[in-house]
């Protein structure tokens, strides 16, 4: 049987420690391109292959992250686990990624998952149907580093990535409100996530800021989806309150609530339409959808950088960090200024 190839074989070969062959093959930037450049090429020609079960049970690491998502079909959450990735470059960290498809027992499974593979840490996203938080205290009982973004619990006692949510459901109003618009829907979930629920909060501020009465009836909790955004605007263009605009818990919800107002012959801007997370098609689809940008690439990150502060930590519990970026909302046809339209 032929020797299986060592880190040993390429530093003799390259004529250099053990040690720089190491750290260049895992990623660090304690040397030079061109050295890591060298040592990939060797390792590649001789066909090597690491062993990390043996070098996980050296150092007591395994150099991989676990990521809980909600949905990798999501472009929001697409790109924080490349920015998450990215932010790790260098630092020898490789990403496990597990996908709970809004499913609580998926999440508990998942946690139970990665910490059965050892994970030097957890980043993670809170399921729609997540109200316990339970199976997340063992991660924080094993002092391994836990950070929450996006859909995070006050119930947990761990850092976080956030939005300002509240100010995002302002400024969706607000938007509109500037935009001409005086009655104003909101489809959203029922599930009581505090993204969600801090939204709505900041919408209804904005409407009673502005002498705007909120319609309880034009606030429709269910789900969010194409499905869900054309039921909701359906429900909310047949009733005798029948509002101006229409703001969508994310951008398939709004795709869905444009859909509906097309086949009735109210085409945004004549209802306006906002969304949420400023996913690519919306600019792309007709008309194009205003959406607040919840800024997805500064989000992942943050978590990296995060991270990479936590494991310097000997007690997890020491230090608590809660990182609020600020949203923007992103201009387009679906929310044109309602005085600016054509008479008809």
């Amino acid at each position: 049987m032929k020797k299986k190839t060592t880190i040993y074989d390429i530093a003799k070969v390259l004529g250099v420690n053990v040690a720089t062959v190491s750290r260049a093959l895992n990623g660090l930037t304690t040397v030079s391109e061109a050295t890591r450049k060298s040592v990939e090429e060797t390792a590649k020609a001789l066909n090597y292959s690491p062993n990390r079960l043996a070098a996980a049970l050296k150092s007591g690491k395994t150099y991989i992250i676990g990521i809980i998502v909600p949905s990798v079909q999501s472009h929001f959450f697409a790109s924080i686990i490349n920015s998450i990735e990215e932010g790790l470059k260098g630092s020898g960290y490789g990403v496990l990624l597990y996908q709970t498809n809004e499913s609580v027992a998926s999440e508990i499974k998942g946690v139970k998952t990665l910490m059965e593979a050892q994970v030097d840490g957890i980043i993670a996203s809170l399921s729609l149907e997540t109200s316990d938080v339970s199976h997340f205290e063992e991660i924080i009982a094993q002092n391994i580093p836990l950070i929450l973004f996006d859909r995070v619990s006050t119930s947990l006692k761990v850092s976080t990535v956030t939005m300002d949510d509240y100010k995002a459901g302002y400024l969706a109003a607000k938007h509109l409100i500037d935009q001409g618009y005086k009655n104003i829907g909101f489809i959203t979930t029922s599930h009581q996530v505090m993204i969600f629920t801090e939204r709505l909060r900041g919408y209804r501020a904005a409407l009673q800021e502005n002498g705007i009465p909120v319609f309880e009836e034009n606030i429709i909790l269910g789900g969010l989806s194409i499905k869900d955004g054309r039921f909701g605007a359906g429900k909310l263009m047949r009733g005798l309150n029948m509002p101006d605009a229409i703001i969508a818990g994310d951008d398939f919800t709004a795709l869905g609530v444009i859909k509906k107002l097309k086949e009735i012959g109210l085409s945004p801007p004549k209802v306006g339409v906002l969304g949420f997370a400023n996913e690519v098609f919306s600019a792309y689809i007709t008309p194009s959808l205003t959406s607040i940008d919840q800024h997805p690439n500064e989000i992942g990150k943050e978590c990296a950088k995060l991270f990479l502060k936590k494991i310097q930590e000997t007690n997890q519990e020491q230090m608590i960090y809660n990182i609020v970026l600020e949203p923007t909302v992103v201009e387009r046809q679906s929310s044109a200024k309602l005085f600016l339209l054509p008479l008809l």
